[in-house]
């Protein structure tokens, strides 16, 4: 069989439709081919932006020799797992269970029933720090599969079987208040005093957790919650992990001190960050938080945004094959773009050495401190973007991926009333208007698109909890029902097909997707906010903005829903994040802001003072007391004729105030 990849949709594939390996898309004819030759698959799961994954392909899967082992043995199948998520997730689950770890480029052996027999990750292309190279690998398996096929079958059975019962839904533990005193505390204990951020190298970006912080800050008044947020997020602003240049965070850093990143440049990491930056500049006034936050929402608009309004999934790490190529940096370049003076000014500013921070006497550029000559700074700053831009630049995976996409309508949305960028706002909206235009037809989700086309791959549940949940933030930043009446059509879709059997349990697939070999269901939040959390998030804010006739149905399905995630917010809470920050949004209520008066004009002084003010978490929305289609305005009458606020928490509300100065002392008693 040919390689079958030229026609797919993800960048990622087409990366590899050139390889001498016969590749198939995952899908049901690959797995009758398996079986009607008797071969296992060999399944390699991957993404563009992923460094070893490039790596991998060079060295192996472009090699002659190594594909024809390939083809005469294996039906061998590529899966993106930005676009297959659920896929990911079983063969990720059945790695880890494994070799105790994981990560991409991920490689499973699979019977032809697509149950795992073995599995790992990269494999060198000759023997290396005691791991056989992928050729002895591949002969291995062949010779096990022709000698013992039916023991590999009976292993693999039970393999999927303890996976069945590792995957189970979580015991009922609720988030209460002792819950979350002793998440902040656990917290505190694994902080960076030196570095900030929790936990040593690597070191991720902790956005949820800040977010959960923060918010608990604003309900309590720690001052230790504010401190680790605080510290962590200058850390990460001043570091190498972040662009100095241009805005933007890279995925990770290799090492605890924040100096030198993983490279690629992930959406859905800047999303989550943009917004926790912009919530912390609104609360703290921090010019340093207000900068980051502008900055990598130009980033967004201007390097992820696609033609079609929507924003791509990735900047690779790599640039010609080398990573790192088009940021790093050393003294005699410096010197060269800027000369000599602003060039040495330039290297002790972003502590550029001789030595370097990076490889062979690059450095990553870092800002330990604010530069005191502004005009400087911003003369300097240019010229070495201009210079950057000519050199060549890292790929971009330009997928459209349903979930990521609502993180950064969420983020522009909220970011856009807290710092007030209406441009920002409308970028959000056009990013939606795309995803309801293109992402359903039929009327169901769709993963991902690219330059337009939608794919085959079905939403998952982070899909339709993410973007209903940035449909909630443009409902809140516009006033327009259309964006309400789209949440909540999600909402149902999610409530109807991705609930489990016990309440509060959710499955990431739906009922009607496609059968794997396990129904995959994972409550932890990772990179990005795990499905479940995102749809307890996503009904806690439309059981705010809803009608009377769905509000209840939706806030008892959140609390269920939280009451899954105590056992994990209470061990783990670096991987609760978004269920602690939920969490955290119950007990304030959530704060309801229902800002009414007979024009624009005339609310603006009020709606100024909810988007400072409210707690995140909080719903807030302005409009006419007449305007149909927003339940949340509805039987709010103007007072005297004039503008009025009216707060609420959960079902309690305060009599309306008509000054920013009573609906101050509202929102901060």
């Amino acid at each position: 069989m040919p390689n079958e990849l030229a026609t797919a949709t993800s960048p990622y594939l087409l990366q590899h439709a050139d390889n001498p390996v016969h590749w198939r898309p995952w899908g049901a004819d690959a797995l009758a081919e398996a079986g009607r030759r008797d071969v296992p698959i060999l399944l390699s799961i991957g993404y563009a932006a992923c460094h070893w994954c490039h790596v991998m392909a060079h060295e192996s899967f472009e090699d002659e020799g190594t594909a024809a082992l390939m083809n005469a043995n294996f039906v061998n199948i590529k899966v993106d797992r930005e676009e297959r998520p659920d896929i990911d997730a079983v063969y990720m689950t059945a790695t880890q269970a494994m070799t105790g770890q994981g990560g991409w480029p991920m490689t499973c052996f699979l019977t032809p029933e697509g149950k795992p027999f073995h599995c790992g990750t990269y494999y060198p292309p000759a023997p290396r720090h005691g791991m056989p190279s992928f050729q002895q690998l591949l002969v291995a398996v062949r010779d096990a599969w022709q000698e013992r096929a039916d023991e590999l079958r009976e292993g693999a059975t039970k393999i999927v079987d303890h996976l069945a019962e590792q995957t189970a839904p979580l015991s009922p533990a609720g988030v209460d208040e002792q819950t979350i005193d002793a998440a902040v505390g656990k917290l505190a204990a694994e902080a960076d005093s030196q570095h900030g951020g929790f936990g040593g190298a690597p070191k991720f970006p902790p956005s949820m957790v800040l977010e959960f912080l923060l918010r608990h800050h604003e309900r309590t008044g720690s001052v230790k919650a504010l401190s680790l947020v605080e510290s962590c997020a200058e850390a990460m602003a001043r570091g190498g992990i972040y662009d100095q240049l241009a805005g933007g965070f890279a995925r990770y850093s290799v090492d605890a001190g924040w100096v030198v990143p993983h490279f690629e440049k992930m959406l859905y990491d800047n999303a989550l960050l943009l917004r926790a930056y912009a919530h912390l500049g609104r609360r703290t006034d921090s010019e340093l938080a207000r900068r980051i936050a502008d900055e990598t929402a130009g980033f967004l608009l201007r390097e992820l945004r696609t033609p079609e309004g929507g924003f791509a999934a990735s900047l690779d790490a790599d640039t010609d094959g080398v990573e790192g190529l088009t940021y790093v940096w050393t003294p005699a370049q410096l010197r060269e773009v800027l000369g000599a003076e602003d060039g040495a000014w330039a290297a002790e500013l972003f502590a550029v050495t001789e030595e370097g921070s990076f490889e062979h006497g690059t450095s990553t550029l870092r800002l330990p401190r604010d530069p005191e000559d502004v005009p400087r700074w911003e003369r300097v700053r240019a010229a070495l973007l201009e210079a950057r831009a000519r050199r060549p630049q890292p790929a971009r995976d330009d997928k459209v991926i349903a979930a990521w996409n609502g993180l950064a309508i969420t983020a522009l949305a909220e970011a856009g009333v807290a710092l007030h960028r209406p441009q920002w706002i409308d970028a959000a909206a056009e990013a939606a208007d795309l995803l309801l235009d293109k992402h359903m037809p039929g009327g169901r989700l769709r993963r991902s698109s690219r330059e337009g086309a939608v794919g085959d791959a079905a939403g998952v549940l982070e899909d339709h909890s993410c973007l209903a949940e940035g449909l909630l933030a443009l409902h809140q930043a516009t006033g327009e029902p259309r964006w309400l009446s789209a949440a909540t059509s999600l909402l149902d879709v999610a409530l109807a097909r991705f609930s489990g059997a016990e309440p509060g349990a959710h499955h990431d697939t739906a009922d009607d997707a496609e059968a794997l070999v396990q129904r995959p269901s994972d409550p932890t939040d990772n990179a990005s906010p795990s499905g479940a959390s995102a749809l307890a998030s996503a009904l806690l804010t439309a059981s705010a903005l809803a009608g009377p006739d769905r509000a209840g149905d939706y806030r008892d399905a959140c609390e269920q829903a939280v009451e899954r995630a105590g056992m994990l917010a209470s061990r783990v809470p670096r991987f609760a994040g978004n269920w602690l920050a939920v969490a955290e949004a119950l007990r304030t209520g959530p704060v309801q802001v229902a800002v009414v008066g007979p024009d624009a004009g005339a609310r603006a002084g009020l709606l100024h003072e909810a988007a400072r003010e409210a707690h995140g978490g909080a719903v807030v929305l302005a409009g006419s007391p007449e305007a149909a289609g927003v339940p949340l305005l509805a039987d709010r009458p103007l007072v005297d004729g004039g503008a009025a606020a009216y707060v609420c928490r959960g079902y309690v509300c305060d009599r309306p105030v008509t000054t920013p100065e009573d609906l101050a002392a509202a929102l901060t008693r």
